[in-house]
């Protein structure tokens, strides 16, 4: 089967206009956006501790336990797409494996959610 680039001319299409479309969103919050910085803006965000403060500080280790859970369950999400759009072809098997697969992140939120990781105090 021979090599057809027409086949490829939606991929650009999509490629091109998502470029122009992001670089558009950039140059229109740099050109609009209002430019007042004061101390709360420049203020320490979402992180818990100043930027700038004794690298040898003790640091709760529940933010390391949150992330690496939201990437557990993001890589989740990630294998489901691909097996949606497959299950006709991957037949009963496919969708069995899945199954175990779910069940077996499933048990682990459980035990996590059981032992209060997800807790915030």
């Amino acid at each position: 089967m021979p090599l057809n680039l027409a086949d490829y001319l939606p991929i650009v299409f999509f490629l091109a206009i998502a470029g122009a479309m992001g670089a558009g969103f950039i140059i229109a919050a740099w050109v609009a956006a209002p430019k007042a910085p004061d101390k709360e803006k420049l203020s320490a965000y979402e992180c818990g501790f100043n930027a700038f403060d004794d690298a040898r500080m003790k640091f709760d280790v529940r933010f390391y336990l949150v992330s690496i859970l939201f990437i557990i369950f993001d890589l989740e999400v990630a294998f489901l797409f691909p097996w949606a759009l497959a299950l006709d072809d991957l037949g009963p098997f496919g969708f069995w494996s899945m199954t175990a697969f779910l069940g077996v992140l499933t048990v682990g939120f459980i035990y996590e959610w059981k032992k209060g990781a997800l807790e915030w105090e």
